[in-house]
């Protein structure tokens, strides 16, 4: 007969086999315990995503643990809804196949789709880019490519101590969540990697950005159609092509972007600083209660910008008048030097004007030595404080 003591003790070594280590009533899956490699060679795709289901189905809080080495990783969705509160800690590096074909255009490279309670903590990214980018730039035929992280339908989330680099797309994407919570992390990749935003959010409420260095082909953070309630605190962007909202105005239906601040931040060699993108057609968009405080720029193409007539490379431009309406902005304290001789533009719609614009000390010199200019076309608003460049408003 089976002795009592037995089965405890066999099913102590069963529990052990499944888990790393338990910690209070936290469970903590390892990966390696799921058949991971940390080799960067072997594909580490089917044990992630094991641990994942684990833990998915826990009925307590638990641990995804990814200890230190390189795991290589195809592309991954780890889905919810799940039971308990999820912690993927990352203490190793997750790299993407070197082909760039092999995440083809699956759009994402590690996606975190219908969850609520997840926290994302430490690790390194590396998505490969550069064969991609290549291809590019050779014009011949590419696959589409991947963001290197993503956040569908996702709540009250938390992102931190997290380093990108080489994303084929976008680094970091938060898309029709609430409550998300960004800091301490790392985006970078070469300047000219084309569509490489560093974070980008769109159609989320709460989400909040603070101590970000991004260094990267094009926006810092862009901001999409039906973002609200956006913090961003302490951030380091350059280069880079800014802190973009827009483009907006690409259909006519479209979510307006409202509440959203940055402070304390900081701006070095950009193509922009604070530019608000709008495409010149007819939408029901808007954009409104945007407020940019103590912001510090050094060598930056087009400090403050609004540009009502986006189009880049000046193909296929709409030419009719901006249906986003554009209201209650508000420029404190924005000082440093313009790598344009324009610092301020303010280029609004002509159908639909931009109003309650607010400029207070600014003080933006051009790097040569004439001095800088300012920009207006189809604005009202209100200025108080030192204004440098000439105040057109």
């Amino acid at each position: 007969m089976i002795s009592l003591i037995s089965i405890i003790l066999f099913s102590h070594f069963i529990l052990s086999s499944w888990l790393g280590n338990a910690q209070g009533a936290t469970l903590t899956f390892n990966v390696i315990r799921f058949g991971a490699k940390p080799d960067g060679i072997t594909d580490a795709t089917p044990p992630f995503l094991k641990a994942w289901a684990a833990a998915c189905a826990a009925a307590t809080a638990s641990t995804i643990y990814v200890p230190r080495g390189r795991y290589l990783l195809r592309s991954a969705e780890f889905r919810g809804p799940c039971k308990s509160k999820i912690r993927v800690q990352i203490d190793g590096t997750l790299v993407a196949p070197v082909d760039y074909r092999a995440l083809g255009n699956s759009d994402y490279w590690i996606l975190f789709i219908q969850v609520n309670w997840i926290t994302v903590v430490g690790g390194n990214l590396d998505a490969k880019g550069a064969g991609l980018w290549a291809c590019k730039a050779s014009g011949k035929s590419c696959p589409t490519g991947a963001r290197s992280i993503t956040f569908n339908w996702v709540n009250n989330a938390e992102i931190k101590g997290l380093t990108s680099i080489n994303s084929q797309l976008m680094h970091i994407v938060i898309n029709s969540c609430k409550n998300v919570k960004v800091s301490n992390v790392k985006i970078i990749a070469p300047d000219l990697s084309p569509n490489t935003d560093g974070i980008h959010v769109q159609s989320s409420t709460g989400v909040t950005i603070t101590n970000a260095l991004i260094k990267t082909g094009d926006d810092c953070v862009s901001i999409g159609p039906g973002t609200r309630n956006l913090w961003m605190e302490k951030i380091k962007c350059g280069p880079g092509h800014g802190v973009s909202i827009g483009s907006l105005g690409r259909a006519f239906e479209e979510d307006g972007v409202e509440n959203v601040t940055l402070i304390n931040s900081a701006f070095s060699g950009s193509d922009n600083g604070l530019r608000i993108k709008t495409w010149a057609r007819p939408s029901k968009g808007f954009v409104r209660n945007i407020n940019f405080r103590n912001i510090v720029m050094k060598n930056v193409e087009n400090p403050i910008i609004i540009d009502q007539n986006y189009c880049p490379n000046n193909e296929g431009c709409p030419s009719q008048g901006s249906g986003i309406k554009i209201s209650q902005i508000t420029y404190q304290n924005i000082q440093g030097t313009s790598a344009t001789k324009v610092a301020m533009t303010f280029d609004c719609s002509h159908t639909n004007p931009c109003s309650n614009i607010k400029l207070n000390d600014i003080k933006l010199t051009y790097l040569k030595s004439t001095k800088a200019q300012s920009f207006c076309k189809n604005i009202a608003g209100s200025s108080g404080g030192v204004i440098m460049p000439e105040n057109c408003l």
